[in-house]
């Protein structure tokens, strides 16, 4: 029984580290830099929370130019001269002044104290391409040097390094070759040491006696954060500029008016709030995992349907093509058939034309014809031949060619085709419809009328939706009703409850989809049913004594003689359903 229990302990453990050491590996990618895409060394915090490595930040700053800002940014000294003990002889003597006299400094406009900046009246503004949002961030005139470090992000690297083993054991600084593993490390003296080193280095009686040991490190960090303004720890958190800040931060002018609270609320609200968001997220694992799964499947349907729109598109340019080619055969047969036609009336001119030299048939010929001497005969001979010779003659005297040589009026004008093809893209859903009011209005029953925008691509129907926003909500969205596929830009809904309010909103499909909704409008029903009726002259109320207004929602009766006759009848008021709202009538 006990192996037993022992077994299972074990494998418990080993399940548990299991898990941890996936967890860690995991979290790897959150501990890369995004410019050097290793693990951070030494991360600056960017004022748009992301973190970035010093020397990255430096060289980065480099590249854009400026020179002499990667000031040390880091919480802890580089150098005994540089301690807060040891920076000044007579500023370490020195009492900061009390939080009352350094308000009335402020106030007044003199005093001086530590931190507090004496620059140009117009200093350089220092802007930072952050590599993670790939906004420019302002660090202000100081550069790096007014940035926190990332102490927290240091550590969760440092443990990340320890659980998967990167980089081997740490080794002893101050051990004679070999040297061996190292089993502490000191923060004050910011190296690591083994066991008789420590002791060595640390004499009892001497003020290093006093150091704390640490787990070794190869990256040594302060205690706390420090304020890079004024080199002393922080106390407060700024709600307004959400910074930290230290005890004289908080009484600068800077910081006049701004929400400041102790960094211990601070910690506390940041943390509750992070534990709660945290919890929710493991326990709504499944969820998690749903809709991962969700996004997985939207990727295999976004894989096969971006396949299918290309050789939708492929086919669609093809068919383009298919029918240019065929309008350049029919266009060049054309040209051809033109082109043949002008060379045969050429050539025959050529030939006519040839025939006219001196030794050709014609010009022989009428030579031979003109050597007769029986008259008659002549004149059977030349009387043809005269024809000829006169038609040759006027060619001769008149020359033009039989056909133009010039093709101008082939030319395309493909100006307008260019333009179309160069504004050829994808079509666009509809955009919002716009509400026409002055044509939209409730009876007995709900008229609703629209328009498209001027720039919007058309729609091929649309989708009206309505519902009734003086009843009781009911638990999840609101429920609408649709009329769907809906041809031209009005709709009539029939039959609507009297006395109530409706909400309308209506939208466009083609091809690209649906596009967006337009503005909701409400539209009040009369309350209570539409009275339809004809007026009829014989009780006093004839058309040539009704005046209706312009707005065609009111008419009244204009006096005269059938009004009095009609006197003792009694006056009452009714709604008309189409073109007047209100009437005032006879009544029997």
């Amino acid at each position: 029984m006990a192996e037993g229990e022992d077994m299972q302990t074990f494998t418990s453990i080993m399940d548990a580290l299991v898990r941890i050491s996936t967890s860690m590996k995991n979290m790897e990618k959150e501990l890369l830099c995004p410019v050097c895409q290793e693990m951070y060394k030494q991360p600056l915090v960017l004022p748009c929370t992301h973190n970035v490595c010093q020397a990255c930040a430096r060289e980065v700053l480099g590249q854009q130019g400026y020179i002499g800002h990667g000031g040390d940014p880091s919480s802890e000294p580089t150098s005994p001269a540089s301690t807060p003990s040891t920076r000044s002889p007579r500023l370490s003597r020195r009492t900061l002044p009390k939080p009352d006299r350094l308000d009335r400094l402020l106030k007044s406009g003199f005093g001086t104290y530590p931190g507090r900046k004496r620059g140009a009246l117009h200093p350089q503004v220092i802007m930072f391409p952050c590599p993670a949002c790939q906004g420019d961030v302002e660090l202000g005139e100081r550069g790096l040097a007014g940035l926190f470090r990332n102490l927290t992000l240091e550590r969760v690297v440092e443990r990340y390094r320890q659980s998967v083993s990167v980089g081997g054991a740490i080794l002893c600084q101050l051990c004679k070759p070999p040297p061996l593993e190292a089993t502490k490390g000191c923060t004050e003296c910011r190296a690591t040491f083994c066991n008789e080193c420590f002791k060595l280095f640390h004499p009892w009686g001497t003020q290093k006696a006093q150091h704390e040991p640490t787990l070794p490190t190869l990256s040594f960090r302060p205690k706390g954060l420090i304020c890079p303004d004024h080199k002393e720890e922080v106390t407060h958190y700024c709600k307004t500029c959400q910074r930290l800040v230290c005890q004289l931060c908080r009484v600068r002018r800077t910081h006049s008016g701004h929400k400041i609270t102790p960094v211990l609320s601070a910690y506390q609200a940041l943390k509750d709030k992070l534990t709660k968001s945290l919890t929710y997220i493991l326990g709504n694992q499944d969820t998690v995992q749903t809709q991962i799964c969700e996004l997985e499947e939207a990727v295999r349907h976004t894989e096969v349907s971006g396949q299918q729109a290309k050789e939708e598109v492929s086919q669609l340019v093809r068919g383009l093509g298919a029918v240019l080619e065929e309008k350049r055969a029919s266009l060049l047969q054309a040209i051809e058939e033109c082109q043949q036609e002008r060379l045969a009336r050429l050539s025959a001119q050529i030939q006519e034309h040839r025939s006219l030299l001196d030794g050709s048939g014609l010009v022989g010929y009428a030579q031979e014809v003109l050597k007769e001497t029986d008259q008659p005969c002549f004149v059977q001979a030349a009387k043809q031949l005269h024809n000829r010779i006169a038609r040759a003659t006027e060619a001769l005297q008149t020359f033009r060619p039989a056909a133009s040589s010039s093709f101008r009026h082939c030319q395309l004008d493909v100006g307008r085709e260019m333009k179309l093809l160069t504004e050829l893209n994808f079509l666009r859903a509809p955009e919002a419809p716009v509400i026409d009011t002055q044509r939209t209005f409730a009876y007995d029953q709900i008229f609703l009328c629209w328009r498209l925008p001027p720039h919007s691509p058309p729609a091929w129907h649309y989708t009206v939706e309505f519902r009734r926003t003086d009843v009781p909500a009911q638990p999840g969205p609101a429920r609408w009703q649709r009329r769907e596929e809906v041809r031209g830009t009005s709709a009539l809904l029939e039959n609507p409850d009297t006395g109530s309010v409706y909400v309308l909103r209506v939208r466009g499909c083609n091809k690209a989809g649906y596009g967006e909704y337009s503005e909701d409008v409400h539209l009040h029903t009369p309350p209570a049913p539409v009275l339809h009726f004809f007026l009829d002259g014989r009780w006093g109320a004839s058309r040539e004594r009704l005046a209706i207004s312009k707005d065609q929602r009111a008419v009244r009766s204009v006096p005269g003689l059938p009004l009095l006759l009609a006197a003792d009848r009694l006056l009452t008021g009714c709604h008309l359903s189409v073109d007047v709202n209100r009437v005032w009538g006879l009544w029997p």
